[in-house]
C-alpha cells in the first residue's frame, strides 16, 4: 500500500491547502475592460488593496499558521509581475506549480503528495481563493469545528456548505441525508447527493427541499482523500504515485513535467467527491455554515452585483484587521484551533 503505516507521527496542527491554479476565463474580458489587468480573478483586487488571493490567505491566517499554508498556481501564472509579487512573501517550499492546467484533481492532488510528505497525518482545510465572505471570522469557527469532526473521525470528509438565499443556478448543491432524529456531535450531516448548476426550477425544488450550496471548501485527513483518491482514481493517482519520490527534491520540476503532459483531465468534484459519497456513503458530511454571507464569484454579474451590495448603506464589510491578529503580547494568535483540546 502507498500510504505507509511506518508515518505514524501525530499531526499536533491543522495545515491549509489554497487553490489558485485556475484561469477564471469568464471573467478575464471584464477584468480586462475594468482593471485594465490581464490577470486571473483571484490574482485580482475588486474589493479594496488585496486580491482575492491575499484575502483568503488573510482568512486562513485566522486559523493555520503562514508557514502550514501551501498553495497551488500554475506555471504560465508566474509570467505576471503581480503575481510574482503576491506570492513573494509565502514561505519557502509552500508554493506548488504545476505546469498545466488539468482540471481540479491533479490541482489538489499534486499539493497533497507533497503536504504527506511533510506530514503524513495531516488534517487539511481546502480553500478555493475565489470566493467572497464577508463575515470571515464567523466563518473560520464553522472551518475549526469541521477540523474538530475529522480530528474526532478521521475517515469522513467534511464540506463546508451554504444555507441558500435564493435559487442559484451557477451553484452546486449538497442534498443533506435526512438525519432521522439524530444530532451529530459536530453539528454535521451526511451527503445524500451533489447536483451540478441546476436549472431554475430544480434550483427552487432543492432550495425547498433544503439544499445546501456546494462551497468546495472542506476539511479532511490527508491520508484519507489519499487512500479514497488510490482506490476510486486508479489511474490518475498511479501515474502521481510514479513521481512521489521526486516530489521535494531537483528532479521535481521534470517529473511533474513529464507527467502533466501525459495526464488526463480530471474533476474532483465530479469525477472523486461524487464517486466517494456513492461509493462509501457515510464518508462525507456537510456542515451547515449559519450567518455567513458568502459568494463564488464566477462570472461579471455575480461580481457587479455583490459589489453594488457592498456599497449600499448598513452593509457592514468585512473586517481590515490583518490575518495576524495580535494578542497583548504582540504575537499572533492562532488559538481557535487548538488539537490538544480534542
Amino acid at each position: 500500500m502507498f500510504i505507509s503505516q511506518a508515518h505514524a507521527a501525530r499531526a499536533t496542527s491543522l495545515w491549509g491547502l489554497v487553490l489558485a491554479a485556475g484561469d477564471g476565463r469568464r471573467l478575464q474580458d471584464f477584468i480586462r475592460q475594468t482593471r485594465g489587468a490581464d490577470l486571473p480573478k483571484q490574482f485580482v483586487s475588486f474589493t479594496g488593496e488585496l486580491s482575492m488571493l491575499e484575502q483568503t490567505y488573510r482568512r486562513a491566517e485566522r486559523l493555520i499558521r503562514p508557514e502550514q499554508i501551501l498553495t497551488i498556481v500554475g506555471k504560465h501564472h508566474l509570467q505576471h509581475n503581480e503575481v510574482k509579487r503576491q506570492l513573494a512573501g509565502r514561505d519557502t517550499g509552500t508554493i506548488i506549480v504545476q505546469p498545466q492546467n488539468k482540471e481540479t484533481g491533479p490541482g489538489v492532488l499534486l499539493p497533497l503528495l507533497h503536504l504527506y510528505k511533510r506530514d503524513p497525518q495531516a488534517i487539511v482545510a481546502m480553500f478555493p481563493s475565489d470566493h467572497f465572505i464577508l463575515q470571515e471570522e464567523r466563518f473560520m469557527e464553522h472551518v475549526a469545528l469541521a477540523a474538530r469532526a475529522v480530528a474526532h473521525d478521521s475517515a469522513q470528509i467534511v464540506m463546508l456548505a451554504m444555507e441558500p438565499n435564493g435559487p442559484e443556478v451557477e451553484y452546486g448543491y449538497i442534498m443533506p441525508r435526512p438525519a432521522g432524529g439524530q444530532v451529530a456531535l459536530w453539528g454535521t450531516l451526511q451527503a445524500a447527493s451533489f447536483i451540478e448548476k441546476p436549472h431554475r426550477q430544480l434550483a427552487q425544488e432543492l432550495v425547498t427541499a433544503g439544499g445546501l450550496w456546494n462551497t468546495m471548501i472542506m476539511v479532511f485527513k490527508v491520508r484519507t482523500v489519499l487512500e479514497m483518491m488510490r482506490r476510486l482514481c486508479p489511474v490518475t493517482f498511479s501515474h502521481f504515485l510514479d513521481i512521489f519520490d521526486a516530489i521535494g527534491t531537483p528532479r521535481e520540476a521534470k517529473s511533474v513535467e513529464l507527467l502533466y503532459e501525459k495526464l488526463e483531465p480530471l474533476n474532483f468534484s465530479k469525477d472523486f467527491l461524487e464517486k466517494v459519497s456513492q461509493t462509501i456513503p457515510t464518508a462525507v458530511a456537510v456542515l451547515p455554515v449559519l450567518g455567513v454571507y458568502w459568494s463564488d464569484w464566477g462570472s461579471p454579474e455575480r461580481l457587479v452585483q455583490i459589489l453594488e451590495r457592498l456599497e449600499q448603506p448598513g452593509v457592514k464589510q468585512r473586517s481590515r484587521e490583518p490575518a495576524e491578529r495580535q494578542n497583548p503580547a504582540g504575537q499572533p494568535n492562532y488559538s481557535v484551533w487548538q488539537p490538544e483540546l480534542l
